[in-house]
């Protein structure tokens, strides 16, 4: 990064973090929701620890890192929110996606040194379609935090992304967006206020905008086999394909 990506990031990093912590006191119940959520959907039983979760991968970003993309998963998950992790995609889903970027050097990717890797919302759940429970039982002061953090992450990430951008030069270029996971971004899905709120966020700006991609999630290997079935037969380099696919996927999602 230069020095001016390397301010944009460390004033996102703090107001990220001040978020955070705003959000984990407002609702001291939230944890007791989020168990009560887990138990009624049969998952098996696992340490609730940290409601809230702040990816502290964003504490190891140093100036010298060469950041190529911002990676948009759902939500944090069992693993994203043990004490000994606070990281996102960490779990099963983030092993299939560092062993992509390892068994595809040509990307010039470490997954663990070269992504900022960011949430729809941070709060945590299980499964992601237990939120929708956590905020039935919770009543408008639980939605209204889920709400207003998934408008949050939109607007800053948009406003992250954008500015790194802007900020880039020929020895530092700005990263691409890879949002993954889509199924709740589409009809009357969860995530449709993050939707609609981060494409607002780039009103005015074509260019980065042509570098937001949308993929299907990393879980159960869906981004390699849809990559693969989309692009079965295309003779070209893998980051093209990439590109074919996510910009397929961002048709479908931003119409």
């Amino acid at each position: 990064m230069n020095q001016k990506q390397w301010e944009i990031l460390c004033k996102f990093r703090e107001a990220y973090k001040a978020k955070i912590q705003e959000w984990s006191t407002r609702i001291p119940e939230l944890q007791s929701l989020q168990k009560q959520a887990a138990e009624l959907a049969g998952t098996p039983a696992y340490p609730f620890e940290t409601p809230v979760v702040y990816n502290r991968d964003l504490d190891k970003i140093t100036i010298e890192d060469d950041i190529r993309l911002i990676v948009i998963g759902d939500n944090p998950g069992k693993d994203e929110q043990l004490k000994k992790n606070n990281r996102y995609l960490v779990g099963q889903a983030g092993k299939i996606a560092d062993g992509f970027f390892r068994r595809n050097p040509e990307l010039k990717t470490d997954f663990r040194k070269n992504v900022i890797i960011l949430n729809k919302t941070p709060v945590h759940s299980a499964k992601t379609a237990q939120l929708k429970k956590i905020m039935s039982s919770g009543g408008k002061a639980v939605s209204d935090l889920i709400l207003e953090s998934q408008l949050w992450m939109a607007e800053k990430t948009a406003e992250l992304h954008c500015n790194l951008n802007t900020a880039a030069d020929s020895n530092s270029a700005g990263p691409e967006l890879w949002m993954v996971g889509y199924s709740e971004l589409k009809g009357k899905g969860f995530f449709i206020p993050y939707r609609d709120k981060l494409k607002d966020g780039y009103a005015g700006t074509p260019e980065v905008w042509s570098k937001v991609y949308v993929f299907q999630h990393f879980s159960m290997n869906r981004f390699t086999i849809d990559l693969g079935e989309l692009t079965d037969g295309m003779d070209k380099p893998l980051l093209e394909k990439i590109h074919y696919t996510g910009d397929l996927h961002k048709k479908e999602i931003f119409r």
